[in-house]
């Protein structure tokens, strides 16, 4: 080999070898392994650890996801999603951190990078053997996440798909310092102060949803009591029958556009934890204990006074449990074993978190209930449900407690504490129950003093007479067979007040904002309006109550006193509108279970002849007599109602929100029958829509008694 060619290599080998050493074996390395570092990368889930282009290693304060992978911004990922249908077909790294973990038994979460949020359709392991629920180590919420992903539009929903979890770095927990927070059982939690910042454990007995069935909450249990647990994380991390010890605040929720009516009843809302920070979890499963858990009954957990602490307590009952599809929409009802005092689940679902009860439908069973919340209106509080666990024991009554169950849930029920005037009022004097296999047990009455209260028998019948004013104590006894329960209350009369009052058609005829003491007979329900119609022999009016706390205590038929403003809802470039008396309050009720009066009401009519009523006309006075079919129209989300001539050539709207505001007219649907209708414009329409009153039949009428719905 000559000397230049000798050279030339030398020279070569030279460079060869400084180019080898201002290499980064990882590059090399980087080119065998499966993960592509570019930002279009194929499906398949390369390995590389590309530390960037500067080809040395970075410094400590250079976060190092952004120097190993090519990571777009969540505001990228959306706008590479595109249109609807579109999915990639390339992986993307995306970070962010997690806002919540929406299913954990597939890893949908959502996450931010404090710009934008993306939602996160199902998370696997690096590898993508492995779902989220089985993973060893995965994040929570407030964790960090790097993800390497498919982005796709799913009808409209721009999301990650079969995200890769590449790694993820643990929330900083902040400078939470545990000796804040003072160690208590659950009952000394439940009644600690709202604020109070507590350190407790429990076994994890139920965990709550939320729309779209997230998890929203744990029920924790330990020997003392129970407390419901308000934190998403927590809930998506545990299984029921788990350890947890966390540290949360106390407080009390109350939904927001509840609070007015919550106050004004004194009840202070949920009682349960929050802002909690989760210290332990078993991984081992276990019973909750029930030996602190107190029997007792539906009617007793919803009569109890909404001020007293018991929301997200436990109680143990034995409880009707029913089914009632809706549409959309799935109700659970606890009732007790008059088949009918009792309340619902509580469900942000639309009821499908409670499908676990469908076996159960329409048995007794024993029931471990919590009143996990009240409903609040102006009147009046209802607890809602949340069964913690159910069993059916084929559930047998002892009848040998026939006597003090019709007194309690029959004979009691029937009467007021107070009386301002005489309700003649028939009572029950035999009950059976087929629920329960009894027959012919009877209830029987009797006062302590007879000038004031006395009950007297009728063709049969037994009545509640008021005579005058003063006190007695009353005696409810049921019987059956050899065994008798009784029971006594202490009702107080009191003189009608001496008020004076016109009669419906002065109030129809006076001017809009007088201020009108009214006299007459309760009629039917208005429909999406609170309030009744008020009749007498010359008139009837629409009547919209101050709050529905005037319905307690009152009955179609009442003869009442009533204080409130005339009023007219109307639109002038539309129609006439609705005459009525408006923020009525109850000033007495006579009681008295009158037949309302029909001498003013129209017949001879046809549901033409209603149709072509003029809207610049005031009917709203008016009550037609007329023949009609019912004709119900459901959809999947929504029910509405009409009625139709006979012959299908006139159709009139009924004024409603939706059609189950009639469900009692449902047992007609399809069928001609005679109806008693108003007509109404509460909404300024260019037409008279109707509110039916009652349905005449052979055997009598059957009113609409919407708003006195118990």
């Amino acid at each position: 080999m000559n000397s230049k060619r000798l050279i030339s290599l030398t020279l070569a080998l030279v460079m060869l070898a400084f180019a080898l050493a201002s290499c980064d074996l990882r590059e090399i390395i980087g080119s065998l392994t499966d993960r592509p570092t570019s930002t279009t990368p194929s499906d398949t889930v390369s390995t590389s650890t590309n530390i960037g282009t500067s080809g040395v290693n970075p410094p400590d304060d250079v976060d190092d996801w952004e120097s190993k992978y090519q990571i777009i911004s969540i505001a990228k990922a959306l706008e590479l999603c595109g249109e609807s249908g579109n999915v990639t077909t390339e992986r993307y790294y995306v970070r962010g951190t997690v806002v919540s973990v929406d299913k954990p038994q597939y890893g949908a979460m959502t996450i931010t990078d404090g710009v934008d949020t993306i939602y996160v359709y199902g998370t696997y392991s690096e590898d993508g053997s492995v779902g989220y629920a089985d993973m060893e180590s995965k994040p929570y919420k407030g964790d960090e996440v790097l993800l390497y992903c498919i982005l796709q539009n799913y009808e409209g929903t721009k999301e990650i798909k079969n995200a890769r979890l590449i790694d993820f770095k643990p929330a900083d927990k902040g400078d939470i310092d545990e000796s804040d927070y003072t160690e208590m059982t659950v009952a000394e939690a439940r009644d600690a102060a709202e604020g109070t910042k507590i350190k407790t454990s429990g076994v994890v007995a139920s965990i709550t949803y939320a729309n779209g069935m997230k998890p929203s909450g744990v029920y924790i249990v330990d020997s003392t009591g129970s407390i419901y647990v308000y934190d998403g994380d927590i809930a998506g991390r545990a299984k029921v029958g788990n350890t947890v010890t966390l540290l949360a605040s106390k407080t009390y929720w109350i939904l927001d556009k509840e609070t007015n009516d919550a106050k004004k009843h004194g009840y202070k809302g949920c009682c349960q934890l929050d802002d909690a920070t989760l210290l332990s979890i078993t991984d081992d499963v276990k019973s909750f204990d029930k030996s602190w858990i107190k029997e007792s009954t539906v009617k007793d957990i919803l009569e109890t006074p909404v001020g007293e602490n018991i929301t997200t307590n436990i109680y143990k009952v034995n409880a009707l449990v029913s089914k009632q599809d809706g549409k959309g929409f799935v109700n659970y009802y606890f009732n007790d074993l008059d088949g009918k005092t009792g309340s619902y689940a509580y469900t942000q679902c639309n009821g499908s978190d409670f499908a676990w009860l469908d076996k159960f439908d329409g048995k007794i069973c024993t029931v471990y209930l919590s009143p996990i919340n009240a409903k609040s209106t102006a009147s009046g509080c209802v607890f809602r449900f949340l069964p913690i666990a159910v069993e059916y024991e084929n559930f047998v009554f002892d009848t040998s407690k026939t006597a003090e169950h019709i007194v309690k849930y029959y004979g009691a029920d029937q009467f007021l504490s107070e009386y301002s005037g005489n309700p003649n009022a028939e009572l029950i004097t035999s009950v059976s129950s087929k629920l329960l296999g009894f027959e012919g047990a009877t209830l029987s009455y009797a006062s302590s003093n007879e000038s004031v209260i006395r009950f007297t028998v009728k063709d049969g019948k037994t009545y509640l007479e008021c005579l005058s004013a003063g006190s007695a104590t009353v005696t409810i006894t049921g019987t059956y067979g050899e065994n008798t329960y009784s029971q006594t209350l202490d009702i107080k009369v009191s003189l009608p007040l001496d008020i004076d009052y016109v009669g419906v058609a002065d109030a129809i005829a006076a001017e809009v904002d007088d201020e009108l003491t009214v006299k007459g007979i309760v009629g039917p329900s208005l429909v999406n309006k609170d309030g009744f119609y008020l009749i007498d022999e010359n008139g009837i009016i629409a009547v919209l109550v101050k709050d529905k706390s005037e319905f307690e205590g009152l009955s179609i038929g009442d003869e009442v006193i009533i204080k409130g403003s005339r009023d007219h809802f109307y639109r002038a470039d539309k129609g006439f509108g609705e005459t009525c008396i408006n923020n009525a309050e109850i000033a007495v009720n006579n009681y008295g279970s009158h037949e309302y009066s029909t001498a003013s009401f129209i017949e001879g009519k046809t549901l033409a002849d209603f149709y072509a009523l003029d809207a610049n006309i005031d009917y709203s006075t008016k009550v037609y007599v007329l023949k009609a079919v019912p004709n119900f129209v459901e959809t999947n989300y929504y029910t509405g109602i009409q009625l139709k001539s006979a012959d299908d050539k006139t159709t009139v709207s009924l004024y409603c929100s939706s059609g189950n505001q009639y469900s009692w007219l449902k047992q007609f649907n399809g069928q001609e029958i005679t109806v008693e209708i108003a007509p109404c414009n509460w909404n300024g329409k260019t037409f008279w829509a109707g509110c039916v009153l009652a349905v005449r039949t052979d055997d009598g009428k059957i009113f609409n008694e919407l708003n006195f719905a118990k």
